[in-house]
């Protein structure tokens, strides 16, 4: 099944690259069609336009998770506390407004190529929905003013409410650098912008090995790619295709529905805009209207896939349909009639400090990665393509000297302690989150086991 996005793009670019056929050579082969490689090929054309550079796709551009979220695009600046932990406050400041620069950047890009990405720079509203989240972003919000970055205001009680369309959102932060998107029109749209500039995409073009030798040699079951430079911009599939980055990251799902078109209720709520709402539970809550008069609404940290390995239940419609459905109407009980259109699900490559990382296959000079997102990509790809771009041109600059380029910052134990471990943690989350949203004190193990996932969170909570 193809994801609700993807289908609705094809009505309009339903067309297909061939499929790579016989010896080819390039500078650069990218291996993966998603918002990564395709960012990477475009930034590295873009600074040098007689690179010759090659894409494959196992199946169609957008397929994956550049085609399945919940098109949020959002910054780093919520997890401010936990890149200057790891990188230190310099780094997290400079990455905290790349960040926020590539909302713009991204903005800018669609209207000069005339991609209609349905991107709307509405913001975006942190909110608590219980009372316990209330005040949680608070020491996040004053790390950054102390740093001269005011990208976050608190909004009284009633506007949250009101900006949010839920009266079920109990207070909250606003802030202006956020967007939504339709994912998929957006990756249809890089796409035909790549081909415009020269870059070649093979769609339905896996990948099935490769040599290391320099230029290395990319086989498929039709042809072969001899390349200078090899990008692996794969996500979620890294860890199945190469077992060193098995413990890396753990494959979690986040899942989705959508309503039918309702503009009228829409209006009625007050959920006119583009804002996208994302509640401050540890796998959130997240919503948001389309430009033609839905709401979609998602959470993560559902489904955990085994030993990183891609689950059946990611090309299905979401398992967890009725759950999803009674939260949309918990939130918006004008909408208690209103069908659900579709759900889907996709898996997120989850990292073990939440934030994607950066670097050379076992050292090799010529061969670079990058994945990780933890569930938030549509922004930070972007800055993912900056990386590798650099990387590619062999520049040196400040993101080629980064330490988010130097591998992953941790590792998940070995299988079975890292399913079943994720399954405990994962439930404990939710009886937590339970008993806070019915006024009752969580028990003392809940309280210890949910800190384990705290870089799930899509912000820094004290």
């Amino acid at each position: 099944m193809r994801p609700f996005w993807i289908e609705q793009a094809l009505f309009n670019d339903g067309g297909l690259a061939p499929a790579l056929q016989g010896e080819q050579s390039a500078d650069v082969c990218i291996v993966g069609g998603g918002f990564t490689g395709l960012w990477t090929a475009i930034q590295a054309k873009l600074q040098s336009p007689a690179l010759d550079v090659v894409i494959l796709e196992s199946d169609l551009c957008g397929a994956g998770a550049s085609g399945r979220n919940g098109g949020c695009l959002l910054t780093w600046s919520a997890k401010f506390l936990t890149l200057r932990r790891l990188f230190g406050e310099d780094e997290a400041v400079r990455l905290v407004k790349a960040s926020e620069a590539a909302v713009q950047h991204i903005a800018d890009f669609c209207a000069a190529h005339g991609i209609d990405a349905e991107l709307r720079q509405d913001g975006t509203l942190y909110t608590a929905t219980s009372q316990a989240q209330i005040g949680t972003l608070d020491p996040m919000m004053q790390a950054l003013e102390a740093r001269g970055i005011h990208s976050y205001r608190t909004l009284p009680p009633e506007e949250v409410a009101r900006r949010s369309g839920s009266a079920r959102n109990l207070a909250g932060v606003y802030s202006p650098i956020a967007a939504t998107v339709h994912p998929g029109k957006l990756v249809r749209g890089l796409r035909r912008v790549a081909l415009a500039m020269g870059i070649r995409i093979h769609e339905r073009t896996p990948m099935l090995d490769f040599s290391t030798d320099h230029p290395v040699v990319v086989r498929t079951p039709t042809g072969s790619v001899r390349a200078k430079k090899l990008v692996l911009a794969m996500n979620a599939w890294m860890a199945s295709t190469f077992p060193q980055f098995e413990r890396t990251i753990a494959i979690v799902s986040s899942d989705m529905v959508i309503t039918e078109r309702c503009p009228e209720l829409l209006r009625e709520i007050g959920l006119t805009d583009g804002v996208s709402v994302l509640d401050s539970r540890t796998f959130v809550y997240y919503y948001r209207s389309t430009v033609d008069g839905r709401i979609m609404l998602g959470k993560g940290g559902n489904t955990f896939a085994w030993g990183g390995r891609m689950a059946k239940v990611f090309d299905e419609r979401s398992p967890y349909e009725a759950e999803l459905t009674q939260a949309l109407r918990s939130f918006f009980p004008a909408l208690s009639d209103t069908p659900i259109t579709a759900s889907w699900n996709g898996p997120s490559d989850r990292s073990v400090t939440g934030f994607p990382f950066f670097g050379r296959l076992d050292g090799a000079p010529h061969i670079y990665y990058g994945f990780g997102y933890s569930g938030n990509g549509v922004g930070p790809t972007y800055m993912g393509g900056q990386i590798l771009s650099s990387l590619v041109l062999d520049q040196d600059n400040a993101w080629t000297r980064s330490p988010i380029t130097q591998g992953p910052l941790g590792y998940f134990p070995p299988e079975p302690v890292r399913y079943v471990g994720s399954i405990v943690v994962r439930n404990a989350i939710r009886r937590k989150e339970l008993a806070e949203d019915q006024n009752r004190q969580p028990w003392l193990v809940d309280r210890m086991l949910s800190k384990l996932a705290n870089a799930a969170g899509k912000a820094d909570k004290a």
